[in-house]
């Protein structure tokens, strides 16, 4: 992963616990780099490490450290960062998650050794569809469900999200339910 997915995690931990327990949580995971660069590439091994680090220094979950992330990663990251990026997305939760598929090719652009995830969309009604999240990196659904749980905060739309089929029950990749 790139070295900005590592800094916005430093980021998150800082801005709600404080640089000491950043420290703490740097330590505890073992990972050399003392800072990341935003637009290197960093081996994904090191992510999960300071992910771990998180979970065991403050004693929640991974499950609840990922999907902490994820609604981080929309409403800070990528809003501070990627502002005009999620702009052409879509004006609401709905045209975002039907244009979510097309997403990374211009996330490519700007990091091009990204391996990105592959996003496919059946629309149920008009206000529910299936999101099927399709990656090579296992152990992010967690991740994914706070970047819709995020989308829908952006959007201010209350959404509900149910996975309906799961790499963790032996499917070939995730799908999500979700309505609003």
């Amino acid at each position: 992963m790139y070295g900005i997915v590592n800094k916005a995690i430093e980021d998150l931990i800082i801005t709600n616990y404080g640089r000491e327990k950043w420290t703490a949580i740097h330590k505890r995971s073992g990972i050399e780099p003392d800072f990341f660069i935003s637009n290197e590439a960093y081996d994904d091994a090191i992510t999960f490490k300071l992910a771990s680090a998180v979970s065991e220094e403050i004693n929640i979950p991974l499950s609840e450290v990922l999907h902490a992330f994820g609604e981080w990663w929309v409403l800070k990251t990528t809003k501070e960062k990627y502002g005009g990026l999620m702009e052409s997305g879509g004006t609401n939760l709905k045209e975002f998650l039907i244009n979510l598929p097309l997403f990374h090719n211009r996330v490519i652009l700007i990091y091009p050794k990204l391996t990105p995830p592959e996003f496919k969309v059946e629309e149920l009604s008009d206000n529910c569809l299936l999101l099927h999240y399709i990656s090579k990196r296992e152990g992010l659904q967690d991740f994914v469900r706070g970047l819709i749980q995020g989308l829908g905060k952006l959007f201010n739309t209350e959404t509900t999200i149910e996975l309906i089929q799961s790499r963790e029950k032996g499917d070939a990749f995730e799908i999500f339910k979700i309505s609003w």
